[in-house]
């Protein structure tokens, strides 16, 4: 599934590995991968892949789940799609309460011990994702974990997680789409270990000269 899911990523762009011309992140970060995810909903294939990967997950990992949450505004299309899959309640969490009517953070039934998994298009930092699980978690909502389609497995990330107790299975991760990507001549065998430099540490910029 990962290397499945890495190749469809890679094949319609929604990742991008630019390693001799790095990308600038909104925080300054110079970075040789770009991830929009959102571009797996423009592909019948791939999204079918991807939705039935998330799913998968879920009957694997999470059986007991009763409902699935996703991230606003990227994981609200997967969680409804793979709601529809599974025949599950779906809902999402805003990254705020909104400002008018009830003034709602979570949109969509939940009901205090509901057993729920949230739906995530990408894990980086993992800070948008924890600030869901919690937001469920004030509500009375059981979060039994995160699936989501990426990560990084930045060490950030992996240390955010583990300090707020939440459990995240992804579809594909970092490590496989540069193992596919060098196979399928996206990238050079070489260029590997400055790739992996960079998830190491993404604020030291050595990993370019290298």
């Amino acid at each position: 599934m990962k290397r499945l899911i890495a190749k469809d990523l890679l094949s319609i762009r929604a990742v991008f590995l630019r390693p001799a011309e790095p990308f600038t992140w909104a925080s300054g970060i110079k970075s040789p991968i770009y991830c929009d995810n959102r571009l797996t909903l423009s592909d019948v294939t791939v999204r079918d892949h991807v939705e039935n990967a998330l799913a998968e997950i879920i009957r694997r990992e999470y059986p007991e789940c009763e409902a699935v949450m996703g991230t606003s505004t990227a994981g609200i299309a997967h969680a409804a799609i793979v709601g529809t899959i599974l025949g599950l309640p779906m809902g999402y969490v805003r990254s705020s309460n909104k400002d008018h009517g009830r003034n709602n953070k979570i949109e969509g039934r939940c009901e205090p011990g509901t057993k729920v998994v949230v739906i995530e298009d990408l894990i980086s930092t993992a800070g948008s994702c924890v600030d869901v699980v919690e937001a469920l978690r004030e509500a009375g909502a059981e979060v039994l974990g995160v699936a989501s389609i990426f990560t990084y497995g930045m060490k950030k990330s992996e240390e955010r997680l583990a300090e707020h107790k939440v459990r995240n299975v992804s579809a594909s991760d970092y490590d496989t789409l540069l193992d596919v990507a060098a196979e399928e001549g996206y990238i050079k065998a070489e260029q590997i270990p400055a790739l992996l430099a960079f998830r190491a540490n993404p604020s030291d910029e050595s990993w370019i000269s290298k």
